[in-house]
């Protein structure tokens, strides 16, 4: 099944006439689990929607550490930044289940933005958010103690009502540790902590959020 592009953010202004071109440049294609869609540094610019599946976007440095930025799901979209400097990326993709993506080439997309201007001022918009998004990372990172950065990510990763939500798909301590920037030891700990007390619980496919989590620990 096609994306519906008007359920996508960047291009819910469009008219249907204009939806309909834009959907005739998509090339859908399927991923398998942990299959690496871009990579940090590659010179490629299109522009990847998520149909189906999750997707990890991370940096990494020399020495093979990771940093976990985002975590992508249907209606997200990821790549937007070399469509507009065509410069290397800045950073990777990996499928973290069996994933659908709609893929439209740079100079398709671009070709777009020529004859709906309107498209460049939500695609300005669209990154806005992301820098506030870094923005929000940075501070977590360089204000909060490690419970504050692992409480705050899996909050902000949670979905559902209530107190009760589910962070899905699972992650596991590492990727957790790649995305406060610290030991994953030291959220082992947390995490064990956490699940004694009853706050949350893990099981095959997802980390359950019980209760409201402590402030500080």
């Amino acid at each position: 099944m096609p994306v519906d592009l008007s359920r996508i953010p960047l291009f819910s202004g469009l008219s249907e006439e204009e939806l309909n071109l834009l959907a005739s440049h998509l090339n859908t294609r399927s991923f398998p689990k942990n299959t690496i869609v871009i990579t940090e540094g590659d010179l490629s610019d299109s522009l990847y929607i998520v149909n189906e599946g999750q997707v990890k976007i991370y940096v990494s440095d020399d020495e093979g550490r990771e940093m976990l930025l985002n975590i992508l799901e249907p209606g997200d979209y990821f790549g937007e930044l070399a469509l507009i400097d065509k410069e290397p990326r800045s950073a990777s993709a990996i499928t973290m289940s069996n994933t659908k993506l709609s893929i439209i080439s740079g100079p398709d997309f671009r070709e777009t933005l020529k004859k709906h201007p309107e498209l460049s001022i939500k695609l300005m918009s669209a990154l806005v958010i992301r820098l506030r998004e870094v923005t929000d990372t940075v501070r977590r990172l360089a204000l909060l103690d490690v419970y504050g950065r692992v409480t705050t990510t899996l909050l902000s990763l949670a979905r559902g009502d209530g107190d009760q939500k589910r962070v899905e798909p699972k992650l596991t301590q590492q990727d957790i540790a790649n995305m406060v920037g610290a030991s994953r030891e030291m959220v082992s700990r947390i995490m064990k902590d956490l699940k004694t007390g009853g706050y949350i619980e893990t099981t095959k496919d997802a980390i359950v959020i019980l209760k409201r989590l402590p402030s500080k620990w």
